[in-house]
């Protein structure tokens, strides 16, 4: 079922009561697409991008980033191939037809490089809590307690099927593994830096000349001390934190009753950088390299 807004710019307030009625055990797939397609598009979006700049400051995923230089290289397009694997399955769903093909895509492309399965697991809990903790703190509202478990098994799930091992049953115990990953492995390299800076380089060019010095303190000022020192980036003065969070809080207001966002935000309706001329097949998407490996394998 779609909804449509209200008089074309208000929230349709069946899409809360929708997600009120749901199982977060059982519909946790329905519930996802309720919130990233109708209640949350832009701060689901923005929580993920902060989610996956979080696991940069692990010398293990930065290093690997580093040696492909596909990150440096061709940022936008591994941005826009990894929002674009992700958005389907989100989409879609994990058992649609689309959400399997963008999640056996995914493994294909990860299966060419050794990844731990303990940095797996890291990315896999960014998802998790950044969506949470973003949409508490800057959102137009929290999650629910039963929308954060929802977003939890979703999560796990996703897991599963791209045969993580050792995934958690309960988000407790995820919160755990997170903590002893990030006391373990978070610590200043140069890749960290190259990484964390090539993002910023991404984000700067979305915007005008004018703006593009305000983007790398933004980044620092939403981000903890921990991914500061990780980074090697600064602290931003507290006149500029305040302004951004001033910013965010005067957004959320009208945002409570309205939005501009597309109802519902779906991947036909969204722009891609890299793909002007219109989304290329799943089965496209990644570095062209690997591209050409994975059809070797397949043909």
């Amino acid at each position: 079922m779609e909804y449509a807004k209200k008089w074309g710019l208000f929230r349709n307030p069946a899409v809360r009561r929708e997600l009120e009625q749901l199982n977060p055990e059982h519909d946790y797939e329905r519930m996802v697409q309720l919130l990233v397609g109708y209640e949350f598009p832009f701060d689901i979006t923005r929580a993920l991008e902060l989610a996956l700049f979080h696991t940069y400051a692990s010398p293990s995923i930065s290093g690997l980033l580093a040696r492909t230089g596909e990150f440096e290289r061709r940022g936008q397009k591994r941005y826009d191939d990894t929002s674009l694997l992700i958005s389907w399955f989100m989409q879609e769903g994990l058992d649609s037809e689309l959400g399997r093909r963008a999640i056996d895509h995914m493994n294909r492309i990860h299966g060419a490089y050794p990844i731990a399965n303990d940095d797996y697991l890291l990315v896999l809990s960014t998802f998790v809590f950044y969506p949470i903790d973003w949409l508490a703190k800057y959102g137009w509202r929290a999650l629910t307690p039963r929308e954060e478990l929802a977003l939890f098994r979703f999560w796990m799930e996703a897991g599963r099927r791209m045969h993580i091992e050792n995934i958690p049953d309960r988000i407790e115990e995820l919160r755990v593994f997170t903590d002893a990953y990030e006391a373990a492995h978070f610590r200043y390299t140069e890749s960290n830096r190259r990484i964390a800076d090539a993002t910023v380089r991404i984000v700067q060019n979305w915007f005008p000349a004018p703006l593009r010095p305000l983007v790398q303190p933004t980044f620092a000022a939403l981000i903890n001390e921990k991914l500061r020192q990780a980074f090697g980036y600064s602290q931003p003065p507290r006149l500029f934190v305040a302004l951004l969070e001033g910013a965010f809080w005067i957004r959320k207001q009208p945002l409570r009753y309205i939005t501009f966002k597309p109802y519902p935000t779906r991947i036909d309706n969204t722009s891609y950088r890299s793909y002007k001329a219109g989304v290329p097949e799943i089965e496209a998407l990644g570095p062209d390299s690997l591209q050409r490996v994975i059809r070797r394998k397949t043909n």
